[in-house]
């Protein structure tokens, strides 16, 4: 358990004095100093009491060795980000179960996905979400299905069904594979994920349509991921490649710009007399 090490480098990174600190949890300065040297083991009020002052969850406090994390890692904990680095702020995941005790697989359309931003953690708005059932995928995983919207992840269709396997540890991302995340600012974004969790504590986001920008995208700013599976769509997908998407873009851009060129270049028309 590191939870006397840490709360002791969280104190002292910033700066304050145990007297302080035990001012403000409402104990002893000697009673924080054995829960610092590990002396004396904190109850369940105890670690909730540190656990709010600080800002950073019981399991981040008694799991993580704070002292290892990056210097970005730690200021976004300090900043009141804390997702346990792994996502253990989602492990307890809201859903639903059949008749037969067995996950559905909740459908989440472009209407809902405005609700389920500030939702998604409300078994009461789970709940209402529409339900089916894919046999072919596992037993036992959890997967949901998101409607994606607009031209970012061409040749998927706009208007297509991506389903993903819900994922509770963020390590496991694997750079270069297609995951549904849910932002704190942008809603569901259905992206290209490069995990760089452990260097700068953030997702680089990429669209398979090279007309928009990659980003990166903080762990503080990330409510759910779910690994994309497969998608249901009523179209049939362009045999069109990203790169040739762009070719014809260029193309017709430059024959515009040619058509605008002769305009410009032709003669005035002299005027009747």
């Amino acid at each position: 358990m590191n939870f006397s090490s840490n709360i002791k480098h969280l104190r002292k990174r910033r700066k304050r004095t145990q007297e302080d600190v035990a001012f403000a949890l409402g104990m002893k300065r000697s009673t924080l100093n054995n829960y610092e040297n590990g002396q004396t083991i904190p109850n369940a009020t105890v670690l909730m009491a540190v656990s709010d002052y600080y800002r950073i969850a019981v399991d981040t406090l008694l799991r993580i060795d704070l002292s290892v994390l990056s210097e970005y890692q730690l200021s976004e904990l300090e900043r009141g980000n804390d997702v346990y680095i792994r996502g253990s702020g989602l492990r307890v995941l809201a859903t639903t179960v059949d008749r037969n005790n067995e996950e559905n697989i909740e459908l989440v359309n472009e209407k809902a996905k405005a609700g389920y931003v500030t939702g998604y953690a409300d078994p009461e708005y789970i709940k209402e979400l529409p339900v089916f059932r894919l046999p072919f995928l596992s037993e036992n995983r959890k997967y949901r299905t998101f409607q994606i919207s607009g031209d970012s992840m061409l040749p998927l269709p706009d208007g297509s069904w991506a389903t993903g396997e819900f994922v509770a540890d963020w390590h496991t991302i694997i750079s270069g594979r297609p995951y549904i995340v849910l932002t704190l600012n942008d809603g569901v974004v259905f992206k290209i994920a490069d995990n760089l969790i452990r260097s700068e504590g953030a997702l680089r986001l990429y669209s398979l349509n090279p007309l928009y920008e990659p980003y990166d995208l903080p762990v503080g700013e990330i409510r759910e991921i779910w690994r994309f599976v497969n998608f249901i769509s009523t179209e049939i997908p362009s045999g069109e490649t990203a790169d040739e998407a762009m070719r014809n873009i260029l193309t017709e851009l430059r024959y515009e710009i040619r058509q605008i060129k002769t305009k410009l270049d032709a003669p005035a028309s002299r005027p009747a007399h």
